[in-house]
């Protein structure tokens, strides 16, 4: 008997969806994408640029099988559910895999999981669509341009200046962080000072004489306030307001990266591999279910049913004054509104709850998520402010000080942030106090800071560039491209990665900057509503950009590789360190008519003796360069692993023990400890 069948991209996701829908849904993953634009025809691009930029689509390596295995599957069923994400990257994959199994249109449905519940997951199968065509060719022509611009700029850049490559979005990243090491470089630092009154229970700083502004620029300006200051200060206002304190709304993908990189350490790809996890699915102590909603997402809507389930959990547990309401704002530029803000799947699901069901860094994701969901549903903090402006023959000294007076949303989220009470005395206005000190301080002017990650993410989204789904792709390209470096983890750009955007600038200055690449995403959006036909935008791109690859070609100037300082041994001419397939190596300048390459003998790091021979285990690497470990006396031992060995044999199977991710585990069976 046929079965119905579901294909989604991730194996751990196929699992707990096949428990959901029983024995007449059979559950498969294709991993993944399972095609690619081929890198034939011209430029390599896989793309016929010269007739409607028609794709050339070919199985990702490793991927063929997964296709015949897939076809096999289709053929035996009666439906095909394509379940791929449910973003624009997954309708993609929904679209590819239609057409690679060849799947007719009537033998398949599309079905969003924006959430891995039972009952979302039913609902979602009852309820099937089809594939958005439109929301294909906008992720389509992302990838093409994303291919002409990587291919073409990256080949003129390793041609001529040895830079790794370029890219649409990470050019543009790059170029952020590069004009502001240019501003810090500029920044002229000034000399200010400060006037403190110290109380007794508080200090006073000088902001006024005769209400204007105090300027002091230099310590001979303190002085000359000093010397007019008396002894006597009087309260000339005292001013009390209450004041909200508004929650934030719930966790957009670009406010997830930021709030985990600040509060928790947490880099972006770790931020969206752990939401990955706890998306598809965690094994509790009688189910299997995905803790958060969709993680990819520009959406801060909640639903209406996860809304009067927080409201009535908020008046349960804390009482009705602390329910709040759903913040809403206007719908910014390049938001896809199709999902839900990032969310619990259940308010009642709590973290305490479902702690020993996760990692350390699980809980502490998981944590944040559910909190900034209930708080962004509680009401708004209530603080009492106090200013009292201190009058020293016309010089005004002011202080201020607030009491938190009804938590509010911090009775969950107080933990993300800080909220320290000031109290200040109770003074009348007319009373005279005399101070205890008076200090004046020298400061001067700070530079802009460098990005961090959060901070570029945020950069990033503001300005409009890329999408929040593919900025941890983003910050991981230009760290191993080596255009940048982490100092206090914030990026400063190497070397390379200033002499790659100055070339990038000197001949595509009004292609790669941020609002060419903002005006970009707009049109993709637009390509997304059926308002722009896709290759014609292409078309309107190629036409600007190709002629200008062209001439950079002819006119940018090839960098002379570095001297070593040495002689070739061959032909006498000097040795260089050129760049290639598997990284840097000495060879002739004199080449192509002298081949000589230096061979380097490498330096063997022995790790421990090989408990299954006479070798030694020691250090090795890939051809690209990936620490392994292996036996000395290879091939004859084949023993090899990526993790770091112990000398320690397995207490279960007397294999040899690794350390990984600072847990010790054994190199064959499950043995962890």
């Amino acid at each position: 008997m046929k079965k119905n069948l579901v294909i989604v991209e991730s194996p751990s996701k196929s699992k707990t969806i096949e428990k959901y829908l029983g024995k007449d849904y059979k559950v498969v993953s294709s991993k993944g994408h399972i095609r690619d634009l081929a890198t034939s025809g011209k430029f390599g691009l896989g793309v016929d640029v010269d007739n409607g930029f028609t794709p050339t689509y070919i199985p990702i390596k490793g991927k063929k099988s997964i296709i015949s295995d897939l076809k096999k599957e289709v053929k035996n069923s009666d439906i095909v559910f394509l379940a791929s994400d449910p973003d624009r990257e997954g309708e993609a994959i929904a679209w590819h895999l239609k057409d690679a199994l060849e799947i007719p249109d009537d033998g398949y449905k599309r079905v969003l999981f924006n959430e891995i519940t039972h009952d979302k997951v039913i609902e979602a199968i009852n309820h099937p669509t089809l594939i958005d065509d439109n929301l294909v060719r906008s992720q389509e022509t992302r990838r093409i341009l994303d291919r002409i611009i990587g291919f073409r700029l990256s080949k003129l850049l390793q041609n001529k200046i040895g830079a790794k490559s370029a890219g649409r979005v990470q050019s543009v990243a790059l170029k952020l962080i590069v004009d502001r090491e240019r501003e810090i470089e500029a920044f002229v630092k000034e000399e200010y000072w400060t006037i403190t009154a110290k109380f007794l229970e508080y200090d006073a700083d000088l902001s006024q004489y005769k209400n204007k502004d105090v300027e002091l620029k230099t310590e001979a300006d303190c002085n000359s306030v000093l010397e007019k200051l008396g002894e006597e200060y009087k309260v000339e206002t005292q001013d009390q307001k209450k004041k909200n304190k508004k929650s934030k709304f719930p966790f957009i993908t670009s406010t997830l990266q930021q709030e985990a990189s600040t509060k928790l350490g947490f880099t972006a790809k770790k931020t969206m591999s752990i939401a990955q996890k706890l998306y598809e699915g965690i094994d509790l102590e009688n189910e299997t279910v995905g803790l958060i909603t969709y993680m990819r997402t520009d959406s801060i809507r909640l639903s209406d049913d996860f809304t009067k389930t927080a409201y009535k959990y908020i008046t349960e547990k804390y009482g009705k004054e602390y329910v709040g309401y759903v913040k809403q704002s206007k719908k910014t530029e390049n938001v896809q509104d199709a999902h839900e803000a990032i969310r619990p799947t259940s308010i009642m699901r709590e973290p305490l709850k479902v702690k020993e069901f996760l990692s350390n860094d699980e809980f502490k994701l998981y944590s944040l998520i559910y909190k900034r969901a209930l708080a962004s549903l509680m009401a708004d903090a209530k603080v009492n402010q106090t200013t009292i402006i201190l009058d020293n023959n016309d010089y005004k000294f002011k202080v201020t000080g607030q009491v938190l007076i009804f938590d509010g949303y911090l009775k969950v989220y107080k933990d993300y942030e800080t909220n320290e009470d000031k109290i200040l005395p109770e003074v009348k206005v007319g009373d005279i106090f005399k101070t205890n000190e008076v200090v004046k301080e020298q400061h001067f002017t700070k530079p802009p800071a460098r990005y961090t990650e959060a901070k570029l993410i945020k950069e990033m989204e503001e300005l409009g560039i890329g999408r929040p789904s593919t900025y941890a792709k983003t910050m991981d390209t230009i760290k191993e491209r080596g255009y940048v470096e982490l100092e206090d983890k914030k990026f400063k750009p190497t070397e390379v990665g200033i002499e790659t955007t100055d070339k990038l600038q000197e001949f595509f200055a009004d292609l790669i900057n941020v609002e060419y690449t903002k005006n970009m995403e707009d049109d993709l959006d637009k390509i997304a509503d059926g308002k722009l036909i896709w290759n014609d935008i292409l078309e309107k791109f190629y036409q600007l950009f190709e002629p200008r690859v062209k001439s950079a070609f002819d006119a940018m100037e090839k960098k002379a590789p570095q001297e070593t300082g040495e002689k070739c041994p061959e032909c006498g001419n000097p040795l260089v360190i050129r760049k290639g397939r598997y990284g840097e190596f000495v060879a002739c300048s004199n080449y192509p008519e002298c081949k000589y390459i230096k061979k380097e003998t490498p330096e063997v790091k022995e790790i421990m003796d090989c408990p299954y021979c006479s070798g030694k285990i020691i250090e090795r690497k890939t051809r690209k360069g990936k620490i392994f470990y292996g036996c000395s006396n290879y091939p004859k031992c084949k023993f090899a692993t990526w993790d770091l060995p112990i000398n320690e044999k397995c207490p279960e199977c007397g294999k040899i023990l690794v350390e990984k991710n600072k847990k010790i585990k054994c190199s064959e069976c499950s043995y962890e400890r």
